[in-house]
């Protein structure tokens, strides 16, 4: 089992800057990819990013060169800094670990509760 904590979302201006956290209670080394997805309303969940536990990262096109996804080992804690931010960006953000690599898309057992991110002036 992995319990997650995420934190972070909020109220943006378009191009503006947000960053997420999301604490978890297993050691990243032991998550065989950890990931943001995001489900704005009347939408599917997509992917955002994803990170391995060898630390390859992986984008969707959408957000390539404006969204970043690090982790910090030492305190189990992912993070996605979101910059550029535009409207469509606009969703609730879930972080998600999974046991097992089944593709970057494919999320694994384990999400966090959801944070709100609004881009909007």
């Amino acid at each position: 089992q992995v319990q997650l904590v995420e934190s972070g979302g909020g109220l943006a201006q378009p191009g503006g800057s947000l960053r997420l956290s999301c604490a978890a209670t297993r050691s990243l080394l032991r998550i065989n990819k950890m990931g943001w997805y995001r489900q704005a309303p009347g939408k599917q969940r997509e992917v955002v990013a994803a990170i391995t536990s060898g630390g390859s990262t992986n984008y969707a096109d959408s957000v390539k060169g404006r969204f970043t996804i690090s982790r910090d080992i030492a305190k189990n804690t992912v993070y996605l800094q979101m910059n550029s931010l535009r409207p469509e960006d606009t969703a609730v953000y879930y972080c998600n670990a999974a046991d097992r690599f089944s593709g970057w898309a494919y999320p694994g057992d384990y999400w966090g509760q959801g944070t709100q991110v609004t881009v909007s002036s």
